[in-house]
């Protein structure tokens, strides 16, 4: 609903006066105004200006019936892009087009098609400003607080109050008086008509005060200049919206009415009061004081704060005023007898008031200006008793208001407005962050900002940030500068990363079409500029042999290719005709090469330890040192020899993580779009880099992924290459070439998988500080398999499931990661974050995060699995295509049970002396809690069911069901079946269980239609245990605001199993009937909520600023693709 922001200022005790109307009276007048009385349910597709996307009701009417005009408030007509329909009181529905909205006041006008409304008998309601008086009984009708028709009572109090401030950074109205009354109206009745009891419309209904009853009216006299120059220009050039024009001169100043105490106080001199008060209409009771000035405007440096004004354009006046010296006691026929001896003029100007020309009203000032644009006026003015004369140029009100804006990765970049120029006192057309977006949010560029520079060059307007974009590649990192209203003086310098991945579309410049009242977007830049180009570079055709990430191989490059092709890892080459003319010779480097194979095989083997370059013999006086003969080894940090052996072992393999998510691919339920955490290096090489780090730090595949280096001075992109299913880890690859010196200083830790650890064992608990300070403490295992139990979020999102991890006695805190060493600093352990929440009640919930320990055998045989090529899905990491491991599951979720528990269930004590015999330390069963909808065993097992063995093989733990998954990947014969004993109900059941097998790629798939974000089912949703049994349909991950989805409910945490009709089981089902969808039609949609409660509404689809589209994730080129379905005009995607 539209609900105007609450007022901070004190209000007034409205009057109560009796009222001599009838009931009948007001019966008649409501009948005549209720059918002209429409609710506006307004989109506003994008932020813009004081404004931010999202959906809305309000109120407007019809005040031209012939023409299809409707009168609303500026506020619901918009600044910038937005969607409406008016619907009427018999529930006729139309769609209705802005065709003004006023730059400074808050009223504006939609049009229709009157031959659109069929059954309706209406009439237009009349504008009569003039019968306002204070006393007045009237009624307010509209759409309150979400009623289609609600009518208010009220008594207009005032016709002079200030106009209210809503917001210190938002719309406010100025230069203009208020009414007010205690109507008490509320969200969604802006834009209603105040009407008398003569069904005339008085005022425009605009804001209330949310601590008293109070509404506050627009007044109706620069209402009707605007309607009446509009029908003059459609009575002119027929039915163009394009060809009406208001005109608005404008001095960029604001004026307040202070009272003649207030005046005197400020310096006006008694005889300029007289003056004024004499001259001006019964009742005056103060003058326009100067409130504030815009910077760089037409009063800039000729008129302050404080300045009192009498006169604009009265040179006569200014004359006669400067020469008398009236007395109070002085009549009007006794001043002008003095004028006739005193100044040689006729009687007949001596006796017009209106040649003096004073202005004490904001009515009689504005018409002034909007009379006067681009004309000269003088100003008389009055500082600190002294009186002075000022020429100033009217300037075009409609010229420093932004009808253009650059949308780029998210953000929406404008002109600066009037308004906001006034608001934050800086001058109009600077370059204006009205929505930060994905790429200034990502460096803490708040909304409300003005860009000063980018890339080192000053941007003084929106060409001059267009012509620098226009410059730069996708993944550059620029300086950008920029200052805020909160902080003016000060300019604050960040770092950008122009959208590396292409998830958003290339810049967009979005222009206002007045004829159509939409706005038409086109390429902002070049198609032959470096943004375009990269864009599309980034795209490779699958089927291609090229790579496209680097530009440019070299001779270290190509030695890391060549060998990949080859070891016996299972790497292919990907190789280009570039690489192949820097070098077509690699002779005399095999021997080289498979010494370095045999090198890192030996390594695995040996005691199940993984490791690359570096080991204790790098220990030297307690400090660790690096070659001084390695290129920028003098960048190096030099380790505390107070730290600990393993700390100063560790440290070179540390790693910080900054993870960036884009708002439009939130999937998977993520939480949050920024994540802060420690990783360890577990492989490096000249042409490989890995790191481990939890899922609570990477949470999903697409996401941007900066790597800060605790043992070198640098900053590089990864990209995530392995997410596992199940366990709370995940591996990240970076190109070590981008290391330069630094690859030879950074080294992969050792890891330790056995033994296992066991309670009492000591360990080194070692991680980073935000400042990259490594930090460690001795701590001893307290417990080390405790099973995890994480309940599903309200909005299901990853959580680890069938794990065992490491509890310690102390550590740092709930938000420190890092790792587990030995004293050697080899790692057993990976200190990673879970993420979970904590509910309150029945509906409130936090996000929480701890810490625990996962044992390392996970990782080191996915990584194993990696090296050693073992056969799986190519995927392109650094430009060399490598096999990536699956992982076999039993998609069931498990949770331990005492045996002693067990046996009160009914376990045999034959089995619960098997089970205790062979794991004496656990003593537990495994029961199931839920399979996951969709697995191969959720028709099989049941929740309660008790796990005894699998192949006749006792089960005690987590570990055992996954051994038992792995053997059937090493069975030639495999059919993927375990052969499981359970316990159900009292009896031992023998069952054929099937597994699944999973990749570590994540959801690589997603379709935005209409605002929403659309994918497939992922595990954590499957994991609630149930789907839609249509078909079980695609899954609403998110959805944007502003969005035709916003704006009729279509919101997350629900299936899709039906689109008009047809079943939509899967995304590529869905595509087929979506791409068949016109631009404005309404689509019936059938969706299935979380809850399983089925639900069929409608939307209208638009195109225009929502087109359809989907992102894929290419393993075979390691690149996302934005391809575009469906969209009225060509986005450049």
């Amino acid at each position: 609903m539209e609900s105007p922001v609450k007022e901070e200022v004190g209000g007034e005790l409205a009057m109560e006066i009796e009222s001599s109307v009838t009931a009948e009276d007001w019966r008649r007048a409501l009948s005549r105004v209720v059918p002209a009385v429409a609710v506006l349910r307004t989109t506003a597709p994008r932020a813009f200006d004081t404004e931010v996307a999202g959906a809305s009701y309000a109120t407007g009417f019809v005040v031209d019936k012939a023409r299809g005009i409707i009168l609303t408030n500026r506020h619901v007509v918009k600044p910038g892009p937005v969607v409406s329909e008016a619907m009427f009181v018999n529930r006729e529905e139309i769609p209705v087009y802005p065709l003004y909205r006023d730059p400074v006041h808050d009223f504006g006008f939609f049009r229709y098609d009157p031959g659109a409304i069929k059954f309706l008998k209406y009439e237009e309601i009349p504008l009569d400003p003039e019968a306002a008086s204070v006393g007045l009984e009237i009624r307010v009708v509209g759409n309150d607080s979400g009623e289609k028709v609600s009518i208010l009572a009220g008594t207009l109090a005032r016709l002079d109050r200030e106009a209210p401030h809503y917001k210190k950074d938002g719309y406010n109205d100025f230069n203009t008086f208020y009414m007010q009354a205690a109507s008490g109206t509320k969200g969604g009745s802006s834009g209603s008509p105040v009407v008398d009891c003569q069904g005339r419309a008085v005022a425009l209904n605009a804001g209330s005060k949310s601590s008293s009853a109070s509404a506050f009216f627009l007044p109706l006299e620069r209402v009707v200049r605007a309607l009446n120059l509009i029908r003059d220009c459609w009575d002119a050039f027929g039915i163009k919206s394009e060809s009406v024009y208001i005109p608005r001169g404008t001095l960029q100043m604001t004026f307040q009415h202070k009272g003649f105490e207030e005046t005197r106080r400020l310096g006006l001199r008694n005889e300029t009061e007289q003056m004024v008060r004499l001259v001006s209409p019964a009742g005056e009771t103060g003058m326009l004081v100067v409130d504030s000035v815009v910077p760089e405007g037409p009063a800039h440096k000729h008129l302050e704060p404080g300045d009192v004004l009498v006169h604009i354009n009265g040179e006569i006046c200014l004359k006669r005023y400067i020469h008398k010296r009236g007395r109070v006691d002085q009549t009007w026929e006794e001043s002008v007898k003095r004028d006739l001896k005193d100044w040689n003029i006729t009687k007949e100007l001596a006796m017009d008031r209106g040649v003096w020309k004073v202005v004490t009203q904001f009515l009689a000032m504005e018409t002034l200006l909007d009379d006067s644009v681009g004309k000269e006026v003088n100003l008389q003015i009055e500082r600190g008793g002294v009186p002075l004369t000022v020429k100033l140029e009217v300037e075009d009100l409609h010229s420093i208001t932004p009808n253009h804006f650059l949308e780029v990765s998210g953000a929406v970049i404008h002109p600066l407005s009037y308004q906001q120029a006034r608001n934050f006192r800086f001058k109009c057309g600077l370059v204006y962050v009205a929505e930060a977006g994905y790429m200034l949010s990502r460096a803490s560029v708040p909304r409300h900002s003005i860009i000063k520079k980018f890339a080192g060059e000053d941007i003084e307007n929106l060409d001059d940030l267009i012509a620098v974009i226009s410059k730069l590649s996708r993944g550059a990192r620029v300086p950008l500068e920029y200052v805020k209203y909160t902080d003016r003086y000060r300019n604050k310098s960040v770092l950008v990363t122009i959208d590396q991945h292409g998830w958003y579309a290339p810049p967009q410049l979005y222009t206002r079409n007045d004829a159509t009242g939409l706005w038409n977007a086109k390429l902002a830049i070049p198609l032959e500029s470096p943004f375009v180009v990269s864009h599309r570079a980034g795209h490779m055709d699958a089927n291609s042999n090229s790579v496209s990430p680097l530009t440019e191989s070299s001779p270290m490059d190509l030695k890391c290719q060549h060998e990949s092709e080859n070891t016996a890892d299972g790497c292919v080459k990907m190789q280009t005709d570039e690489e192949i003319a820097i070098d077509g010779s690699h002779s005399g480097e095999d021997s080289i090469l498979e010494k370095k194979r045999r090198r890192v095989d030996e390594e695995i083997a040996a005691e199940g330890t993984i490791s690359s370059f570096g080991d204790l013999d790098d220990m030297k006086d307690g400090a660790l040192r690096h070659p001084s003969s390695v290129e920028g080894s003098d960048l190096a940090r030099t380790i505390s020899s107070n730290a600990s052996l393993a700390e100063q072992v560790i440290e070179p393999a540390l790693v910080m993580f900054e993870v960036h998510v884009p708002p439009i691919c939130m999937l998977d339920g993520v939480h949050s779009q920024h994540f802060f955490g420690t990783g360890v290096i577990i492989y490096h090489s000249d042409c490989l880099g890995l790191v481990a780090v939890d899922r609570n730090t990477v949470a999903v595949s697409i996401s941007d992924i900066m790597l800060s280096f605790a043992a070198y001075p640098i900053e590089i992109p990864a990209e995530v290459v392995f997410l596992h299913p199940v366990h709370n880890f995940a591996l990240v690859a970076y190109d070590p070439s981008a290391l330069g010196a630094g690859a030879s200083v950074i080294r992969a830790a050792k890891l330790l998988p056995e033994p296992a650890l066991r309670r009492g064992d000591s360990v080194y608990l070692v991680g980073l500080s935000r400042s990259l300070q490594a930090t460690s403490r001795k701590s001893t295992i307290t417990n080390p398999c405790t099973a995890v139990n994480i309940g599903s979020a309200d909005c299901p999102r990853y959580r680890a499931i069938n794990m065992e991890v490491i509890e310690l006695d102390t550590d740092f805190g709930s938000s420190f990661s890092g790792i587990l060493t030995d004293e050697q600093g080899r790692v057993q352990a990976l200190w990673a974050s879970f993420s979970t929440q904590l509910k309150y009640g029945c509906s409130s919930s936090e996000d929480h995060q701890f810490v625990r320990g996962i044992p390392i055998y996970a990782i080191s045989q996915v990584l194993e699995k990696i090296i050693s090529g073992t056969p799986g899905p190519f995927r392109l990491i650094n430009g060399i295509r490598r096999p990536m491991p699956l992982v076999r599951l039993l998609e069931v979720e498990l949770y331990p049970t005492l045996l002693s528990k067990a046996r009160s269930y009914g376990l045999s004590d034959n089995w619960v002396q098997a089970l205790a015999k062979k794991d004496p330390v656990r003593r537990q069963v495994l029961r199931v809690k839920g399979c996951l909808a969709g697995s191969k065993a959720e028709k099989l097992l049941e929740q309660g069911d008790m796990i005894l063995a699998i192949n006749k093989e006792p089960i005690t733990c987590f570990l055992d069901i996954e051994n038992a998954c792995q053997k059937l990947d090493q069975s030639i014969d495999s059919d993927g079946l375990l052969n499981m004993t359970i316990f159900r109900q009292g009896k031992e059941i023998d069952l054929i269980v099937g597994t699944d097998v999973r990749d570590g790629n994540g959801s690589t798939r997603m379709v935005n239609w209409c605002g929403s974000i659309i994918q497939d089912p992922h595990s954590a949703v499957r994991a609630l245990g149930f789907l839609p049994e249509e078909g079980h349909g695609v899954y609403v991950a998110r959805w944007c605001h502003g969005s035709p989805v916003h704006r009729y409910g279509l919101y997350a945490l629900q299936w899709i199993v039906e689109v008009n009709g047809q079943p939509t089981p899967d995304l590529e089902s869905f595509i087929q009937v979506v791409k068949g969808l016109e631009d404005r039609e309404f689509v019936r949609v059938k969706t299935v909520h979380l809850n399983g409660k089925p639900r069929v509404l409608t939307l209208k689809q638009d195109l225009h600023y929502w087109p359809t589209w989907e992102l894929t994730f290419e393993p075979e080129t390691d690149t996302w693709k934005r391809r575009t379905i469906k969209a009225l005009q060509p986005t450049g995607a």
